[in-house]
């Protein structure tokens, strides 16, 4: 349980997927010795009607930790350069999972700006879901770590309750199928959040 939230993390990420999604805001993730809090995340149901779900057509060993239980890390490769983390969410054998897209580095910001050289700015170091796991130093080596524990990639739950007013849901990002469904749930005003930009098929 968080101090002063009354968050109970295991109960509400083996809960329904939104709800769940929504609830990570603001919670503290931890890797690599640096801090964030995330302030943006995407949700994706699985096999449950999701077509941009990475698990839509079933479990292959790429996505088997989606398949449960909660509070799992799954860590994918993207465009042969990227890492990205979701968080695993649902009742076992239901395959749902959230992005975590963008948060703040609130500890050990000169280890993330070390990793992140390139970035001018320290609110664009976890701006985006690639940025965010490189801030971390999070790689294929996170994939199926439990994040609930002692273990070295953690999730805690936030300090501050966050008021509903405060979330804001729109459409997904950087995906073909399904990608105006608004599951995409940011806290308002944030300027750590990413920029929304609207997927366009590469040509070929």
């Amino acid at each position: 349980m968080g101090e002063g939230t009354g968050v109970d993390l295991p109960t509400m990420l083996a809960g329904p997927l939104l709800p769940a999604a929504r609830g990570l805001l603001n919670c503290r993730l931890t890797a690599g010795g640096v801090t964030v809090r995330l302030t943006e995340v995407e949700a994706y149901a699985g096999t449950a009607g999701d077509p941009a779900s990475h698990a839509h057509r079933g479990r292959t060993p790429r996505n088997s930790v989606m398949f449960g239980p909660a509070g799992y890390a799954y860590v994918y490769f993207t465009y042969g350069m990227y890492w990205c983390m979701n968080v695993v969410t649902g009742q076992e054998g239901e395959a749902s999972a959230v992005l975590l897209r963008a948060g703040e580095v609130v500890d050990g910001l000169d280890l993330a700006r070390s990793r992140r050289t390139a970035v001018r700015r320290d609110l664009d170091l976890a701006r985006g879901p690639a940025r965010l796991c490189a801030a971390l130093g999070v790689d294929r080596a996170a994939y199926g770590l439990f994040l609930l524990g002692d273990g070295p990639v953690r999730l805690t739950p936030p300090a501050d309750p966050v008021p509903p007013t405060a979330v804001v849901a729109g459409p997904r990002v950087g995906v073909t199928s399904a990608h105006d469904r608004p599951w995409r749930f940011w806290l308002h005003g944030d300027p750590t959040v990413s920029v929304y930009r609207r997927h366009t098929p590469r040509k070929v």
